[in-house]
């Protein structure tokens, strides 16, 4: 892994998702209502749902918010009826980004991305154009002072894939996006609690970016973040703090 500051840069990933906490409730409740349009309302047969349900338990997000999410989606209330999108496309240097969004409105969505890329030197790809540099899985992310022997030992008895310590003296744990649920159970019952548990899209390589390359770069993506229909943003470009 590179040999950048992997754990500063989730401290300050933390602090500005507590900054954007309105817009993190927004996506959640879009997440949860696909989710449970998509799997059914019960988290037990709904591995996504359950997932989201998890992440909004970390944003603090009310009960009342997320049930009606659920209901909205599962057919007991109407709402907007939300589609998922994916554009892919290249940041500075040719960096790969992929953008995973939900819409009313693909019309609107597209030109809003289009827009935020080119304004900020990158360039809209066409479809799989930068995905086969991703593999779909779950990651499970342990602070450095993590027992190594033991954390392997509950990783691989619950099924992960593979386990690969940083520079810092971090781990990460990785599955199949099928296996989360059943990973990040197994985990927590043998006392580890991870720092980030989800399902992403992971580059095979890691591109560093520093001074006003890695400047650019940043401002390209928080673009991306910050657009009203984006949901997550992958690459494989690395900003140096």
């Amino acid at each position: 892994m590179a040999g950048h500051s992997k754990w500063a840069n989730i401290k300050h990933k933390k602090a500005a998702t507590d900054a954007k906490r309105g817009k993190i409730w927004t996506r959640l409740i879009k997440e949860i209502t696909v989710a449970a349009r998509m799997g059914g309302g019960d988290i037990n047969a709904n591995p996504r749902l359950r997932l989201a349900m998890d992440k909004a338990a970390d944003a603090n997000m009310p009960k009342d918010n997320v049930q009606r999410a659920i209901t909205r989606g599962t057919g007991g209330d109407e709402g907007t009826n939300y589609e998922e999108v994916r554009y892919e496309g290249y940041g500075i240097g040719g960096a790969a980004i992929i953008v995973d969004c939900m819409t009313d409105n693909r019309v609107r969505t597209v030109a809003e991305v289009r827009h935020a890329f080119s304004k900020h030197g990158g360039n809209m790809g066409t479809e799989n154009s930068v995905s086969f540099m991703f593999k779909h899985c779950g990651q499970f992310l342990f602070a450095p002072g993590t027992d190594e022997a033991k954390l392997m030992e509950a990783a691989l008895e619950a099924g992960a894939e593979d386990i690969v310590a940083d520079d810092e003296g971090g781990f990460e744990v990785l599955c199949a996006p099928n296996d989360f649920a059943a990973v990040k159970d197994a985990l927590e019952a043998a006392g580890f609690k991870a720092e980030v548990a989800e399902i992403i899209m992971k580059p095979a390589t890691e591109t560093v970016f520093t001074g006003d390359d890695a400047i650019k770069m940043q401002k390209l993506l928080d673009a991306l973040e910050n657009l009203d229909d984006t949901q997550e943003v992958y690459t494989n470009a690395v900003i140096e703090e």
